[in-house]
């Protein structure tokens, strides 16, 4: 399988509490060059692509990866490297940007509840309702200007996100009980790293399409946001639905780790394929010898 890192550090359910600052975006390389990269994440995505087809046959599980980060660190090609080896069949995702109209007359949780994965797949999420604590958190205007929320549940702003992170919480505990395992992951890119990643979209023209006036603005809010993801993974860890803070200033070590973590909780799952009776197995031999005089 390659070289298997100790997660422990990067990994958020509720018993340490995250200080952003103390920990690595970047760390020694897990891969001794590209050739070894790409067979060591070619064993990870053969190995979930088993493990999702025994989630399937099961039909007990499901798996929903959720991707936060900073503009630039990397979720598309993260999410498009790790899970290229998943049949499609088994897998979901859905990218969540500016709300729709339709949406902001809904709860701020409805838009991504209803893309919750189906038993037996793999959703995934690139951004979530996480933006609701995240941007809204950094942005509160946007509460009272967008969202139409009564006006006397957003009189006490703070309140709102002790409301908000209890509802996630809850969101996710009750989706642990009806099957569906739960994987945060924040891509921990450094505002340094980030900075060189806007300046390759900007020089490279086949890159230009990924560049956004917003993405320079934004980044003056760089310590808010950093504020906010560290007092929301701190509020919404669990050992139900641990975040994993993954150092992301080298792509490939990234893609690597949440490989193998997505690839240790597939594999901690209580599934099989279904158990054939003795009586379908003979039905199996007469079908077979069929088949064979055919």
């Amino acid at each position: 399988m390659g070289q298997l890192i100790d997660l422990s550090e990067f990994t958020f359910t509720g018993e340490k509490q995250l200080d952003l600052g103390n920990l690595p975006t970047q760390i020694p390389l897990l891969y001794a060059d590209k050739k070894d990269y790409k067979n060591q994440l070619e064993d990870f995505q053969e190995r979930i692509h088993d493990l999702q087809n025994v989630m399937y046959a099961h039909n007990r599980y499901s798996l929903l990866l959720i991707f936060q980060a900073m503009d630039a660190a990397g979720k598309d090609g993260t999410i498009r490297n790790v899970l290229s080896g998943v049949n499609p069949h088994g897998l979901q995702i859905f990218a969540f940007k500016k709300p729709s109209s339709k949406e902001l007359d809904h709860d701020y949780l409805w838009r991504t509840t209803v893309c919750f994965p189906e038993r037996g797949r793999i959703g995934v999420f690139n951004r979530s309702y996480y933006e609701e604590v995240l941007v809204v958190k950094v942005h509160p205007d946007i509460l009272t200007k967008y969202q139409f929320i009564p006006k006397e549940e957003t009189q006490d702003v703070n309140k709102v996100w002790d409301q908000r992170y209890e509802s996630i919480r809850n969101l996710e505990t009750y989706a642990y009980q009806n099957g569906t395992r739960v994987i945060k992951f924040f891509l921990n890119v450094s505002r340094d790293e980030q900075r060189n990643r806007f300046l390759k979209r900007l020089q490279t023209p086949a890159k230009n399409w990924k560049f956004s006036e917003s993405d320079v603005k934004e980044r003056q809010f760089w310590p808010d946001y950093m504020k906010a993801y560290t007092e929301c993974i701190n509020a919404t860890s669990s050992p139900k639905a641990p975040w994993y803070v993954i150092p992301a200033d080298d792509k490939r070590n990234m893609r690597l780790m949440v490989a193998q973590t997505i690839e240790q909780h597939l594999s901690e799952l209580d599934m099989h394929y279904p158990i054939i009776s003795e009586e379908t197995k003979a039905d199996f031999k007469k079908y077979e010898e069929m088949l064979m005089n055919d």
